[in-house]
């Protein structure tokens, strides 16, 4: 017989029953993850990940701890808590399962190491490996999400910015950066953890401006950078490599230099002249051309763009755009932001049957 299975002849029938019960638990919440991955984030990749180490958690459980169960005398299926009769969102049932999954294999391990020392040995490593595709997974959800958002608010100083973004969210807005440069730092921590709370309701991602250490305060989705601020890599390695980091970009040069850096996404423009831009002359819509043909990376035409010219922005090839007053001083910003995502939506449908811009 293999070594392997000819285990714990000695051992306390709790010992069996905790590890039935945990190899169970271990591969339920897995599967939960999985699932996810192959049918919401369509991703081969993670969902084969998840397949391949429930499958070696399930090498493990033998017939002899499968034949310790006793649920009937089990006093923990009576137990329960209201948190567990409700899930806010996918986000939360992920971070819920991911956490389950990780404490059944610490209990694994620990009581593994009793039962069979090779048992417990692997049960560590394969924690470490759904650290690594708990992280990773956080990460592809973020850029996927990113990828998927074309419009994104920037917002400025406004006594109603909550309620402004909140409109905005309604609409279908995905993509929120807190920009304040001149509050100082405790209404921006009090503005960004509020904004990030009210985004995450929404399912939208929220982005810090420049602060990298405010974006952690209030665990943003990542930070945008400005041409003036720490080079990507350094941004990553301080919010982790589950964040997303964007940068700010002028010019062709600052495009390439942004590529090579890695960042996440980059902002091109100012298209037009901005008063949020002053020191920054408009790059006009040449550099969106350039975009069009350069840029290997989501890249956002930012500048000046408004309901007036944001036919000439799109029609120019930009398929993503930022805004910011368009939006926050918008009277009724749920309609505006609508309106800027129908356009959006238009443009992205007759390019989808290969109408060139120039020839809309």
């Amino acid at each position: 017989m293999n070594d392997k299975y000819n285990w714990g002849q000695n051992v306390q029938p709790g010992v069996r029953r905790i590890l039935d019960a945990n190899l169970d638990r271990a591969r339920e919440g897995l599967r939960i993850i999985e699932e996810w991955c192959r049918f919401g984030l369509n991703s081969i990749h993670w969902a084969n990940e998840c397949k391949q180490l429930r499958q070696e958690i399930g090498s493990w459980h033998s017939t002899e701890l499968r034949m310790s169960r006793n649920t009937p005398g089990d006093p923990g299926t009576e137990l329960t808590h209201p948190q567990e009769e409700e899930r806010s969102d996918v986000q939360q049932l992920l971070q819920v399962n991911f956490c389950r999954l990780e404490e059944a294999l610490r209990v694994l391990e620990e009581y593994g190491k009793i039962y069979n020392s090779q048992m417990g040995s692997a049960c560590k490593q394969m924690r470490y490996r759904v650290y690594t595709i708990e992280s990773g997974l956080l990460a592809y959800r973020r850029y996927q999400q990113l990828q998927n958002s074309y419009l994104y608010l920037v917002t400025s100083p406004n006594d109603k910015l909550i309620n402004i973004v909140e409109a905005a969210l309604q609409g279908g807005l995905t993509l929120v950066q807190y920009r304040n440069k001149t509050a100082d730092d405790i209404t921006r921590l009090t503005e960004a953890q509020k904004l990030c709370q009210l985004c995450h309701r929404y399912g939208a991602l929220f982005i810090v401006n420049d602060r990298v250490d405010m974006a952690i305060a209030v665990d943003a989705d990542g930070v945008h950078l400005g041409q003036d601020d720490i080079p990507v890599q350094l941004a990553r390695q301080l919010l982790g490599p589950q964040k997303l980091v964007g940068r700010s970009t002028t010019n062709p040069q600052e495009m390439k230099r942004a590529i090579q850096e890695e960042a996440d996404y980059i902002g091109v423009g100012p298209i037009y002249e901005t008063p949020t831009k002053l020191d920054k002359p408009a790059a006009g819509l040449e550099y969106i051309s350039y975009a069009v043909n350069n840029c290997t990376i989501p890249w956002f035409a930012i500048g000046g763009i408004d309901m007036q010219n944001c036919d000439e922005v799109l029609s120019s090839g930009a398929e993503r755009v930022s805004v910011v007053r368009a939006i926050m001083q918008a009277e009724q910003p749920t309609l505006v932001t609508q309106y800027f995502l129908s356009q959006l939506n238009r443009y992205q449908a007759l390019r989808s049957h290969n109408i060139l811009p120039e020839k809309i």
